[in-house]
């Protein structure tokens, strides 16, 4: 089963469970995919998380429910999945400028939420900016010494990369010259999920050692085992990454013969790395096996 298919099982899942209970895990479940892999594709397929697209078809819904219906609208908004009628009513009132009742009195019918609209930034830039075929490589198992971090990625509502990954970065570059026995010039972000049903991500600005005499205060040691990755070039700032791994996830990995591990995604710093600058060059890579 590749992921498209996944994708709409998770899609048929939520559509079946809309007037219930619904948890973006519980939805990943249903899909056989991890939370975070589960939402990473599905917000680089529709350009919105996945918690904004319940809301967004619990709205639809409430839509006949108004039309169609007596049912008061506390009881509406409590069965679109929101506390209170005035929460439902702040979310009505910004996907479709009016509120409920308004909708209601006027019989309105044919409302849609918005259209998606492409986006010109990332159709530029995967069109001059990435490797669209990646280069597979064998990865052979690392050892790394850096610092950790925990975040929300932007396919999370909690996302909160802003404030994570650059001050942890500025923290270990600081202190780079304490690790010894580096292998190479490469640094890495090394990006894993928490835990299958979480959307927390765990991560880790490191470089590779030959060997650990003395571990520096406050950093660790972890190991990246051996691994056939799909290594994607990026161009252009750091800022914009989330551009490439849109498209690795949503273009490139749901169309080709291979499947995601679940082992760790690899941002890869190397001598062509210049923060901010458009000339700037770096990797993303992906641990990949062969099959749905």
């Amino acid at each position: 089963m590749n992921y498209l298919d996944r994708l709409q099982l998770g899609v048929d899942h939520i559509e079946a469970e809309l007037d219930f209970e619904l948890s973006p895990a519980e939805v990943a479940r249903a899909a056989g995919v991890s939370r975070w892999h589960f939402q990473r594709i599905f917000s680089a397929v529709t350009g919105e998380t996945l918690k904004s697209y319940i809301r967004s078809r619990r709205l639809a819904r409430s839509l006949e429910r108004l039309a169609c219906t007596d049912t008061r609208i506390i009881d509406i908004a409590i069965m679109a999945g929101f506390e209170s009628q005035e929460t439902f009513t702040r979310a009505f009132r910004k996907a479709f400028d009016m509120t409920p009742y308004q909708f209601r009195k006027l019989g309105r019918r044919n409302l849609f939420l918005r259209k998606a609209r492409f986006d010109a930034d990332y159709l530029h830039h995967i069109t001059t900016n990435l490797t669209m075929e990646p280069e597979v490589i064998e990865q052979k198992p690392m050892t790394l010494v850096g610092m950790r971090t925990h975040f929300f990625s932007v396919d999370s509502e909690k996302n909160n990369i802003a404030d994570q990954l650059p001050p942890l970065w500025d923290a270990f570059l600081a202190r780079l010259d304490e690790v010894e026995h580096r292998s190479g010039p490469e640094a890495y972000g090394v990006v894993r999920s928490e835990n299958p049903d979480s959307d927390r991500l765990v991560y880790d600005a490191a470089v590779e050692v030959s060997r650990i005499d003395t571990l520096p205060e406050h950093m660790l040691r972890f190991d990246v085992p051996a691994a056939t990755y799909a290594r994607f070039t990026h161009r252009g700032p750091a800022t914009d990454l989330n551009l490439t791994v849109n498209y690795v996830y949503s273009t490139w990995l749901t169309s080709s013969d291979h499947h995601h591990t679940y082992g760790p995604d690899l941002e890869i710093y190397g001598e062509g790395y210049q923060p901010d600058s458009p000339d700037s060059v770096m990797g993303y890579a992906i641990p990949i096996g062969s099959g749905p």
